[in-house]
């Protein structure tokens, strides 16, 4: 099964399911935002390429990357492992270590957990998240007009997992990544003292178009993205060029980005540092069956369901 197979299980088998769908929940109640992610070894990482302080890093920040897309200051997390029983006491150290590493540098404080055993390494963190703003983010709240936003380039981490996997030379920076993505909060404080209404949001841990896809889906809009516009490093256009691969496959389907994806109207926009949010494309208009359309100099694509579902990073 996908995980949308998932999540709509779990949608019509829920009665209080009003809140099941973005990354991270609101609970506007209590004034807070959760999201937990969850790494499993051989699945998301490997041990072969990666060391127990990044994993730590990285499992931190992919969670705070869903709060970064909610606007949110991060403030709590808790940290639930399953190890397998022959794991080092230096294994378990180094992990917190990165961990740490990541709560020092947001000031968030770390509560618990849990701890059991298993077969392999699994690693599940709950983030909780302050709401600070008076404006709040959801895939739904796309409009037609929004200029598409994202900060920071795409393609990288994907070239770097696709190196590490195929045993290839990569630049530090693809590599870095991958193994060490950093969650957009500075980027995402900066865009919340800006906006004045509810928006459209959502990280691209997935991948751009997986993000594009479900703001369409979740809003019922047409997105349209200009491929030319998208940003990218030198180091990929380098590394996929080297090893006669296709720069823009990294760009559309790599995954795990962690870059943030604003829609927003004209007005914020304006008011933006150009230099942190770039305009990648325009939201439609509103459809029955929205899709997201490519422009590029070379062609029209058209991204519908089974495209999306063919393309689009699969858990399982």
């Amino acid at each position: 099964m996908k995980e949308l197979d998932f999540l709509n299980i779990i949608k019509n088998t829920s009665n209080n399911n009003g809140i099941i769908g973005d990354d991270c929940a609101y609970l506007g109640d209590l004034g807070i935002f959760i999201t937990q992610d969850t790494l499993v070894e051989d699945v998301h990482f490997s041990m072969h390429t990666t060391t127990p302080y990044l994993l730590g890093k990285k499992a931190v920040n992919v969670n705070l990357s869903d709060l970064a897309a909610a606007l949110s200051k991060p403030e709590y997390i808790s940290v639930s492992l399953s190890m397998p029983k022959n794991i080092k006491e230096n294994f378990v150290s180094e992990l917190y270590r990165g961990i740490n590493e990541v709560c020092n540098e947001y000031n968030i404080v770390l509560t618990g957990g849990d701890i059991t055993g298993s077969d392999k390494i699994v690693i599940s963190i709950c983030a909780l998240g302050k709401k600070i703003f008076n404006y709040i983010t959801s895939r739904s709240f796309a409009k037609k007009g929004d200029y598409i936003l994202t900060t920071g380039n795409y393609g990288s981490s994907g070239a770097g997992l696709y190196a590490l996997s195929q045993f290839l030379y990569a630049s530090d920076n693809l590599i870095t990544a991958h193994l060490s993505p950093k969650a957009r909060i500075k980027e995402a404080i900066e865009a919340g003292n800006i906006i004045d209404c509810n928006i459209a949001a959502m990280d691209t841990s997935d991948g751009l178009i997986d993000a594009l896809y479900k703001i369409s889906e979740a809003s019922a809009h047409t997105m349209e993205l200009d491929l030319s516009k998208v940003p990218v490093s030198t180091e990929l256009i380098h590394f996929s060029k080297v090893n006669n691969l296709d720069y823009k496959h990294f760009v559309k389907w790599g995954a795990e980005d962690y870059e943030l994806i604003l829609c927003v109207n004209e007005n914020i926009y304006n008011k933006l540092d150009k230099n942190t949010f770039t305009c990648i494309g325009r939201v439609l208009n509103k459809d029955t069956k929205p899709c997201v359309i490519i422009k590029d100099s070379e062609n029209i694509e058209y991204i519908k369901k089974e495209t999306f579902e063919s393309n689009s990073f699969n858990h399982f």
